[in-house]
């Protein structure tokens, strides 16, 4: 099974940022149901993460239209090892693939590409790939992509309280001005705009270790849809969900 041709570029000069708050600047999707989307067919599971792939070009194409700046995508947990060691090879292998195939059609349409977790935990020469994809998406405008790879947020959070207090060891901060300000500012996140809407498929509803800083005010959508099977639609109907949401962000 192989992707499908590139979509046709995104205009050149990018999509226009509507400024209309009832778009979201940042949305956050766990992407989850591969397994059991390939299961329901008789598939290996591998079959489902390359549909879970072809999911991933739609959803990303729809969310730059839509007007959103950064798409967030939890493709490796740092639980993720935990899987028999077959699956996480033939993950690994697929995210090889993608690079190798997808990358001309990331920069035909804008897409800049951004990573967040421990990318280099999967070895030298993927990492290496990642890199240099990213390097090359460096000044694409359409949209920021960040793949979630080798990410835990818990671990996140843990990495940002050891900055801040060899910072306060060293005496470049009191330890009593630490606030919420600078823990944000130490996480991997801290260069996009905040988490607006974050979604999960499957029909699972919990966290998973995935941004959970970034989504204390968050809208948060969780759909009993198969990832595989998440489309423009799909994210035209979360999209629509959220822009009648009333966000107080813990007002009255």
């Amino acid at each position: 099974m192989t992707l499908e041709r590139p979509l046709a570029p995104l205009r050149a000069e990018g999509v226009a940022r509507t400024g209309d708050a009832r778009v979201p600047r940042h949305v956050a999707i766990i992407m989850d149901g591969n397994g059991r989307w390939a299961a329901k067919r008789g598939l290996p599971r591998v079959a489902g993460h390359r549909a879970g792939a072809e999911a991933v070009r739609k959803t990303v194409r729809a969310a730059a239209e839509a007007g959103v700046e950064v798409l967030t995508l939890y493709a490796f947990s740092s639980e993720n090892w935990r899987r028999s060691a077959e699956e996480v090879s033939d993950l690994t292998a697929l995210m090889r693939f993608y690079l190798d195939h997808e990358l001309a059609s990331l920069k035909k349409e804008g897409v800049q590409l951004e990573l967040i977790g421990e990318p280099e935990a999967f070895g030298p020469d993927l990492a290496a790939r990642l890199q240099r994809a990213v390097e090359s998406t460096r000044h694409n405008r359409a949209i920021t992509l960040v793949m979630a790879l080798n990410y835990g947020s818990r671990g996140e959070l843990a990495k940002a309280a050891q900055t801040l207090a060899v910072k306060a060891q060293r005496g470049e901060i009191d330890p009593a001005s630490i606030d919420e300000a600078m823990i944000g500012a130490e996480l991997q996140t801290a260069r996009w705009p905040e988490l607006d809407l974050l979604i999960r498929t499957s029909g699972e509803v919990r966290l998973s270790n995935f941004l959970l800083w970034q989504a204390a005010y968050a809208e948060l959508i969780f759909l009993d849809t198969l990832w595989p099977d998440f489309d423009a639609a799909s994210l035209t109907a979360a999209l629509g969900q959220y822009a009648v949401r009333q966000r107080r962000f813990g007002g009255r």
